[in-house]
């Protein structure tokens, strides 16, 4: 599908701060939702209102996870701050999504060796990466050969979250 200019301008903004392509997509996903929930408005004949609506509609009638509705609030926040120009006052009163009340789930050692073992080739190369050295997946997959030193027993992970090399 044809993008427009404006969303043509706000990604050429996201790629000139160097932001993942992750993040790229994900925030034009939520501005143009909040765009489409209000009729099509421009953003510029919009405000805190509107932000403020489109919030609490993910909260409470889309029942979107906090993390979601989150991610959301940043990309609105990107788009007026860095795109728009725009000094938005504090939005408050949104509607927030709950926090489920969950304690995180951690595999074993033994576990860990259980699904390990289950594992061949390629599959068990990338999980055991990713289980020894606490890579990303994506990190993990764009490895090259000249990212990993036997002789110091180190693996380089370059342009990481952030823009950050790391060891």
């Amino acid at each position: 599908p044809k993008s427009s200019p404006f969303l043509n301008e706000v990604r050429q903004v996201m790629r000139l701060k160097h932001m993942s392509r992750r993040t790229e997509a994900s925030y034009l996903y939520y501005i143009l939702r909040f765009i489409r929930f209000h009729g099509k408005r421009h953003p510029h004949e919009m405000g805190v209102e509107e932000i403020r609506a489109y919030l609490s509609h993910l909260a409470t009638e889309k029942n979107v996870a906090a993390s979601t509705q989150n991610v959301a609030l940043s990309a609105l926040l990107f788009l007026y701050r860095q795109v728009l120009h725009v000094d938005l006052p504090e939005i408050d009163n949104i509607e927030r999504a709950r926090r489920p009340k969950r304690v995180p789930v951690v595999f074993t050692p033994a576990e860990a060796e259980a699904i390990l073992k289950q594992l061949t080739g390629t599959h068990l190369l990338v999980i055991g990466l990713l289980y020894g050295t606490g890579m990303r997946l994506s990190e993990c997959l764009r490895l090259r050969v000249k990212d990993v030193d036997f002789a110091y027993r180190q693996i380089v992970v370059r342009d990481g979250k952030g823009e950050q090399d790391r060891v």
